[in-house]
């Protein structure tokens, strides 16, 4: 019977052993899962941050070229205004093959600037009067009752590059 309780107790102390180990490897498969999971909760936030990156910095560059040239084109905008003054004095003086040449230059100008993104704001005299849109530099008593509250003259006109305008077009509005 003593050798049989000693076997008893070695199986027991064996069994005891096997299940501590058992029990350790199972703790290290939990922690193992859990740094597992962990890692890739990191590696996912990383990426989404980078493809937010991504397209933050595609949207900016994209947003650069379309006004990339704005500076240059805002500083050409008062050269538009003086061909306008030229070809309406041009045309008082009726002298044709000036007009035609200053003419072909202007519109080369104009195109080229189109080209590149550049469009004339469309107001004119009668139009309703929006403060976002228009830059209103004086009130004049209107002529008429319907220009009451509207544009009565157009003196400076306005220009867009893409979206954003980098011109108002300056009025005057009737009271």
């Amino acid at each position: 019977m003593a050798t049989e309780d000693k076997t008893q107790d070695i199986e027991d102390t064996q069994v005891e052993d096997t299940t501590q180990e058992t029990q350790a490897e199972l703790s290290e498969l939990d922690q193992a899962k859990a740094d597992l999971a962990t890692e890739k909760d990191k590696f996912l936030r990383l990426f989404a941050e980078f493809e937010n990156y991504k397209r933050r910095t595609t949207k900016e560059r994209i947003e650069l070229f379309k006004t990339a040239g704005q500076e240059v084109i805002q500083s050409l905008l008062p050269v538009l205004d003086d061909f306008d003054r030229a070809m309406n004095e041009i045309e008082k003086a009726k002298d044709k093959e000036l007009a035609k040449g200053v003419g072909l230059i202007s519109n080369k100008l104009k195109e080229t600037l189109k080209a590149k993104g550049l469009e004339e704001t469309k107001v004119k005299a009668g139009d309703s009067f929006d403060a976002e849109i228009h830059e209103a530099i004086t009130q004049i008593p209107a002529p008429t009752k319907k220009l009451v509250g509207k544009i009565v003259d157009v003196v400076e006109k306005g220009y867009a590059l893409g979206d954003k305008i980098i011109r108002f077009p300056k009025v005057v509005t009737g009271k």
